[in-house]
């Protein structure tokens, strides 16, 4: 039933939407998660219109198109979407956004798949956070300024010099967290999260990443999973664990609460942004203003 309803949801919104999508001039694009609407807009400002499905605390795994964003949907030009089934409940109405000829785009289609984290757990085969290698950050911003000089080659130069100062300011961003980490020893870095989403950024950055739930949300942690969990903490001695923005922190304070039954202290450092930025308007609420959060979090608990 509930599949019905969302295909009538669908043919309502195509008959309902056949005006000319372009306004002003300018592409309508729509995009997924927080980190992929940041990038766009930095590379497309104001030459694009741009709205975000997702919003600031949201779980990609878990989120399920409305009706509104079926219409956002098939008014669009352009979709851009990170992929590698991240945005798992999505996958249906994408497949059919692009049987509609639109221009949808995964932009991790752009990533070589050899240098990718395998995983079990998603259709793709590979683990799907990989903004937090920021080098697959950079080919996620050629890609995009690729394809929006394509659809809009009137405004290519810009979206040109837009994407090579973002790119500037990536390599700014890999400098500062760098210096960062170096200031924590080796011996440290062992990351505990709410799930595991920092995988690329262990392989990255020479941390050992847990997380209680796995790769993906949509599983619960088990009381094994917390036990488990607790004993290595316990013998890693960590001194902190950490929730995240996108998940409940429940099943973190439940871990916390394991070993601290069992005589060791562990401390929540606090929360990290793992699928989802932070607020509209704030330093978390950028790609880079994460990351350099992220990365002050982490090695201020851990020292």
């Amino acid at each position: 039933m509930k599949k019905i309803i969302f295909l009538l949801a669908i043919s309502f919104a195509l008959v309902s939407c056949k005006k000319d999508t372009k306004e002003n001039g300018k592409l309508n694009i729509v995009t997924t998660t927080t980190m992929i609407t940041d990038l766009v807009k930095n590379i497309g400002e104001d030459y694009i219109n741009i709205q975000g499905l997702m919003g600031s605390g949201v779980d990609p795994h878990l989120y399920k198109a409305s009706e509104g964003d079926v219409s956002k949907l098939v008014n669009a030009d352009i979709i851009f979407y990170s992929g590698l089934h991240l945005e798992g409940k999505l996958v249906d109405v994408l497949e059919k956004m692009e049987h509609m000829n639109k221009t949808t785009i995964a932009l991790a289609d752009a990533l070589d798949k050899n240098t990718l984290i395998g995983s079990e757990y998603f259709a793709s085969n590979y683990d799907p956070h990989v903004w937090f290698n920021i080098h697959y950050f950079k080919q996620f911003a050629e890609k995009v300024a690729t394809v929006l000089s394509e659809k809009n080659p009137e405004n290519a130069a810009k979206f040109l010099e837009n994407k090579n100062a973002y790119l500037t300011k990536l390599d700014a961003l890999q400098k500062t967290i760098e210096a960062t980490i170096a200031t924590l020893p080796k011996e440290k870095r062992v990351l505990v999260t709410a799930h595991d989403a920092f995988n690329y950024f262990g392989k990255a950055y020479g941390f050992e990443v847990v997380g209680l739930q796995g790769i993906s949300t949509a599983t619960e942690a088990g009381v094994q999973d917390v036990q488990k969990l607790a004993t290595f903490i316990i013998e890693k001695q960590i001194k902190a664990i950490f929730v995240e923005s996108s998940v409940p922190k429940r099943t973190i304070e439940a871990l916390q609460a394991a070993v601290n039954s069992k005589g060791h202290d562990v401390k929540i450092g606090g929360t990290l942004y793992s699928d989802a930025l932070g607020n509209a308007g704030t330093v978390e609420g950028t790609y880079i203003g994460m990351f350099e959060y992220n990365v002050n979090t982490i090695v201020n608990a851990l020292k």
